[in-house]
């Protein structure tokens, strides 16, 4: 099953800034360009933060980095682009991908926006072209997914009810 609804951008300025990584232990390899964090990671990006019980960061040869969060659950948070709200998202598994600015949510999967919600077994949110799907990601027993979505408020008329008197 595959569902898609649009979102918003994420916050453009994120991409430039530093990833910033805090965890109990770490262990980094630059020989293979992998680093594992073990303990109360948080990972920030400008607005964007993810936490888990363990990261693992990869590196491809164009330097852009791959990291896989794990916790019960693990937890992604961004403000969108130009606006005072956040999307959020919550899975077993969180991978977040520099390249593609993907970010895609494993077991148990809950992404938010405002009062919208999907909820899956795998659900990818992206950046780039404002959708996010949900599937059940292969399960052995067929899942379904869950939306809801809320109507869009009414922009207010900005013309008051005349009182001329006739």
């Amino acid at each position: 099953m595959l569902l898609l609804v649009p979102l918003s951008y994420a916050e453009k300025a994120d991409r430039d800034k530093p990833i910033d990584i805090d965890a109990d232990k770490a262990e980094v390899d630059d020989a293979k360009q992998i680093s594992t964090f073990i303990g109360n990671v948080v990972v920030t990006q400008g607005t964007m933060v993810i936490r888990g019980d363990k990261m693992v960061v990869t590196q491809d040869k164009d330097g852009f980095k791959h990291g896989t969060a794990y916790g019960h659950p693990a937890s992604y948070r961004q403000k969108r682009e130009g606006l005072d709200e956040y999307v959020e998202g919550y899975g077993d598994r969180i991978e977040y991908d520099t390249r593609a600015d993907t970010v895609d949510f494993y077991v148990n999967a809950l992404v938010k926006r405002g009062h919208d919600e999907v909820r899956g077994e795998h659900v990818t949110y992206n950046s780039n072209t404002e959708i996010f799907q949900a599937n059940d990601q292969g399960s052995n027993t067929p899942k379904r997914v869950h939306a809801v979505l809320y109507p869009k408020p009414k922009p207010a008329s900005g013309v008051a009810p005349s009182t001329e008197k006739k």
